[in-house]
């Protein structure tokens, strides 16, 4: 049996760490949401101070090593909570180193990857992952046992979704895949990420893309039926509906929901072969830019993205180009995606309106983009200007 000294110290300091890794959380978390006005720590650990004599510490570099700490100290925890005989004294020792290094070291991570530095881009999503490490460590440490016994199977078997929650060993695991995103995030490097997020994008785009092609050339199967048919098939339909909603009990109201989903589903709009509004001759015009606009993302990252360092640039200016970009790079695939609707409705006034939206975006890049980092022209420039011709044509 443990003596009751080294199960207060245990409890005492495992309140201390919760306390403790709270507080980070919430701090790191409105780093994520604030990350150009970074909020005081509310605990009593700044981040690493750097000197004048050394060059600055690595935010990401310093995020990697803290992962690996806390994964390792969290699975000599997960193992002492489970394994005959409980041991408070071995489990309050890793508690402390815990406390004593990687965790505060995290949060400290997260603070000194500013924005300025390493654009909002990548200041955010290391915060994003390190309050998910915060958050898992939490949960596991608030299942180590007060009463100086070892986790019984329920509590060290459960699986997600058990009525007392996941067991210790679930929890372990989501905690390791919170810890391998932040050590993956921080393998990447400050050029690695770009290039990640950017062809991310590009694969959207390229969905949006395949979509409205297939959309294009589908056709309706009576389009060779005189309009009374059509008329009278539409009829039929709206009257099987109708029956159907008005026969529909209480009880059945999911299945009258998906009736009426089906038959909506089943009048979507296709490309009619006149084509008063030539919706056809617009989509035509749009994929062609559309695919221009991939190769954009394409030459972004081959040109652009990957001749940085993947250590944050020197120039103080870069960052801030970096984000103007990449907040266009990434609302581009949404905004296509609303062009895709617009065409499905076969509405020419808001296709025109959405899709100079998304060219002028494409415009923006090619311009922010025009000169390598360094300020002078290079091959990226030529093909530039062939790209702006190319996607101010009608």
């Amino acid at each position: 049996m443990a003596s009751p000294s080294a199960l207060g110290t245990l409890e005492t300091v495992v309140t201390n760490a919760l306390t403790l890794i709270s507080q980070l959380e919430a701090t790191v978390t409105d780093l994520q949401k604030n990350p150009s006005s970074p909020s005081e720590s509310t605990t009593s650990t700044p981040p690493p101070q750097e000197t004048t004599t050394t060059t600055p510490l690595d935010a990401l570099s310093l995020a990697h090593d803290s992962a690996t700490l806390i994964k390792a100290h969290s699975t000599k925890i997960s193992l002492l909570i489970i394994n005959a005989p409980f041991t408070p004294t071995a489990i309050t020792k890793v508690l402390r180193e815990l406390l004593a290094g990687p965790v505060p070291a995290l949060a400290s991570a997260v603070q000194l990857c500013q924005p300025s530095r390493y654009t909002h881009t990548i200041s955010s999503d290391l915060a994003w992952r390190c309050a998910r490490v915060l958050k898992e460590l939490s949960e596991l440490l608030s299942k180590i046992p007060k009463d100086g016994k070892i986790l019984t199977d329920e509590k060290k078997n459960a699986g997600a979704g058990a009525a007392a929650g996941k067991g210790s060993i679930a929890t372990t695991g989501v905690l390791w895949a919170a810890c391998d995103e932040v050590m993956g995030f921080a393998k990447r490097g400050f050029a690695g990420n770009l290039v990640h997020k950017v062809e991310q994008f590009r694969d959207t785009l390229k969905d949006v893309m395949e979509e409205l092609k297939e959309w294009g050339e589908e056709e309706d199967e009576d389009e060779d039926d005189d309009e009374e048919d059509e008329e009278d098939e539409d009829d039929d339909d709206v009257a099987e509906v109708t029956e159907g909603v008005k026969n529909a009990q209480i009880s059945d109201v999911d299945n009258t929901q998906a009736m009426l989903d089906d038959w909506m589903n089943s009048s979507q709009q296709h490309i009619p072969r006149d084509d008063p509004d030539k919706i056809r001759e617009r989509l035509e015009s749009c994929l062609r830019k559309l695919r221009l606009t991939t190769l954009l993302y394409q030459a972004t990252v081959k040109r652009r993205l990957k001749l940085l360092s993947q250590q944050p640039p020197t120039d103080a200016t870069i960052p801030g180009r970096l984000d103007e970009v990449m907040t266009i790079l990434k609302r581009m695939p949404d905004r296509f995606s609303n062009v895709a609707l617009a065409f499905y409705d076969l509405d020419p006034a808001e296709i025109d309106r959405l899709v100079d939206q998304c060219f002028f975006d494409a415009f923006a890049v090619s311009e922010l983009l025009f000169l390598r980092w360094d300020g002078q022209k290079d091959e990226f420039s030529d093909w530039a200007l062939k790209f702006q011709v190319e996607i101010k044509k009608g």
